[in-house]
């Protein structure tokens, strides 16, 4: 008889458990199916905002609550860490590691744990494709804040460089040139603004996309998961003490 989801961990399986949820078709099935679905959502959810949002619509999805407006995001969650690209790519892949450690380490039955982590592993490989395969241009002109952009026309004998909203190169417009340097940069496609302000300041300044939410949401109930568990531990420990003494 299998104890249910929602019950304490044993002090073994704080560890891990006696038997792998690597092992078990439905907890594989469970993870990989709620993994790839989110997945295939947030890709599918940004590439929609960047086809059918201008470069500077903003679209209301619920009045005074959420927007859909377009943004590209250098950094990590909630634009962080701005122009460490590559730590961000090496630390997605160790926690993609994490969680599949985690999910191994875990009993077959542990539901709301292998959803968390079909919704963590999501959420990075969502952000981890876009830091990969979107590829935006850096112009760092002297004096000014670097613009990330798509060079749409760059003819060196020229003062002017004809550049575009990133990723897609759209609203083109001249820039001068005056010594701008010029790199590649990934970057993530957000959309997602929540609205909301109190005394006029935003109560939630970022836009953010659908694997943001993913991983704040995933991150959020493994941390409950967690919490579950250890008191569950505590309250054996202590009843094993009453028990000796």
């Amino acid at each position: 008889m299998t104890h249910d989801d929602t019950s304490p961990a044993t002090p073994s399986e704080s560890r891990c458990a006696p038997v792998s949820a690597f092992f078990s078709a439905g907890a594989q099935l469970r993870l990989w199916v709620v993994a790839l679905a989110a997945l295939a959502f947030d890709l599918w959810s940004k590439t929609w905002a960047f086809k059918n949002l201008g470069p500077y619509e903003v679209r209301e999805f619920i009045p005074s609550v959420l927007s859909f407006r377009r943004s590209v995001n250098p950094g990590a969650l909630f634009g962080m860490g701005k122009g460490m690209v590559p730590v961000f790519i090496g630390a997605s892949i160790v926690a993609l590691g994490f969680v599949l450690y985690l999910f191994a380490c875990s009993a077959p039955n542990r539901r709301s744990l292998h959803l968390a982590l079909g919704f963590v592993l999501a959420g990075s490989l969502g952000n981890l494709h876009d830091r990969v395969f979107v590829i935006v241009d850096r112009v760092a002109i002297p004096g000014q804040r670097p613009i990330l952009c798509k060079i749409i026309e760059n003819d060196e004998s020229s003062a002017y460089i004809w550049i575009g909203e990133a990723p897609d190169g759209a609203a083109p417009k001249l820039i001068r040139r005056e010594g701008a340097e010029i790199t590649r940069v990934g970057v993530v496609r957000d959309f997602l603004k929540i609205d909301p302000q109190v005394r006029g300041h935003d109560i939630w300044p970022w836009v953010f996309n659908v694997a943001d939410s993913l991983l704040v949401i995933g991150v959020g109930v493994l941390m409950i998961n967690l919490w579950t568990e250890r008191r569950g531990v505590s309250r054996e420990m202590g009843s094993t003490s009453a028990g000796v003494s």
